[in-house]
């Protein structure tokens, strides 16, 4: 709080005073008080005045400074008004009784949600499991029938697996840390399984892919790296041209490492580009051919953000597109 600031707020109570001030001289004159005198009253009022108001201003700030100094060492800012020390003045002890009320009732409403955003993901994360069997069930089956159908349905399967992981994996970004092992692992591993993941979906679309450099080690977590690639695979095979090739090459950055991801696919418009990794985004491209959920490269920009990895992307319509995942090294890692 600066003077000008307390000033400004008590600036109805000092014009009142001052007009008081003026009233009482008025009068004291009237009724005969010299002027001498009258202005020795006057500037002992002019003193008192500014003693008080000075006193009061520095009580104040220093309060707002104390009060901020124990909001700034809290972790848990919601909790405040529960360490703050009791307050002297009666106005401030009542205004914090309520705040505390407030804050009490905050925090219950925030632990009733939590509790039950964590059953909701609990359950999504039992129906994906659940969901998987019957699936499983329909690929055995899908090999009994001809060779046109069982085209079209395993395609189907393939769709309906996708959007059950992606829906798995949306719900466990809500809280990555409790299902996620930093560790060291080949990119060749991660790139391998990505690909095995989705090698029903390549091989439908007539996507073929190239592998360059993969004898690189990275610190992260697998399972997590794997889900950002198979997204980036199926964006590239849905976004195809008649004769579809994904590069995946490894560049080693001294302790770090990037895996550049480039297809030569329609490409994103410019005025797109921006935009891609928000949440629920499908651009012209998406619209166009239908299917598009918006929430992948949403997934993985959010996902990657956790993992501490870089990703970027550049696009050029009608020339392709190159996604760069850039992996921390070791010791950069905050999460290990």
């Amino acid at each position: 709080m600066t003077l000008r600031e307390f000033l400004s707020d008590r600036l109805g109570r000092i014009a009142l005073q001052a007009i008081c001030a003026g009233l009482a001289a008025v009068f004291l004159f009237a009724t005969g008080t010299q002027p001498g005198v009258l202005v020795i009253l006057l500037i002992v009022f002019l003193l008192v005045f500014l003693t008080v108001n000075m006193f009061d201003f520095f009580q104040q700030r220093a309060r707002l400074l104390e009060l901020k100094s124990i909001l700034d060492g809290l972790d848990r800012k919601y909790l405040f008004t529960e360490c703050v020390p009791q307050p002297k003045r009666l106005y401030e002890r009542r205004l914090f009784d309520l705040a505390r009320m407030a804050g009490r009732a905050m925090t219950s409403a925030v632990s009733e949600a939590q509790a039950s955003q964590r059953e909701y993901r609990e359950y999504v994360e039992r129906w994906v499991h659940e969901i998987k069997a019957p699936i499983t069930a329909a690929r055995l089956i899908c090999r009994e029938l001809n060779g046109d159908t069982r085209r079209k349905l395993t395609a189907e399967l393939s769709q309906i697996e996708a959007h059950v992981e992606r829906a798995l994996f949306y719900a466990r970004a809500e809280n990555p840390e409790q299902d996620c092992l930093f560790r060291q692992i080949e990119l060749g591993k991660i790139v391998a399984q990505a690909i095995e993941n989705h090698r029903s979906l390549l091989i439908q679309n007539g996507v073929r892919v190239e592998m360059e450099n993969m004898n690189c080690a990275v610190y992260t977590d697998e399972k997590w790296a794997v889900f950002i690639l198979g997204q980036l695979l199926q964006n590239a095979a849905r976004y195809r041209v008649p004769e579809p090739v994904i590069t995946l090459s490894a560049k080693p950055l001294g302790r770090q490492a990037q895996l550049i991801v480039h297809d030569n696919g329609i490409g994103i418009p410019a005025h797109e580009l921006p935009r891609v990794f928000e949440r629920g985004f499908t651009g012209s491209n998406g619209r166009a051919r239908g299917g598009s959920t918006g929430m992948g490269l949403y997934l993985c920009r959010k996902l990657a953000v956790f993992l501490e990895l870089e990703l970027r992307m550049v696009s050029q319509e009608g020339a392709g597109t190159t996604v760069t995942l850039t992996f921390p090294a070791k010791e950069n890692l905050t999460k290990l």
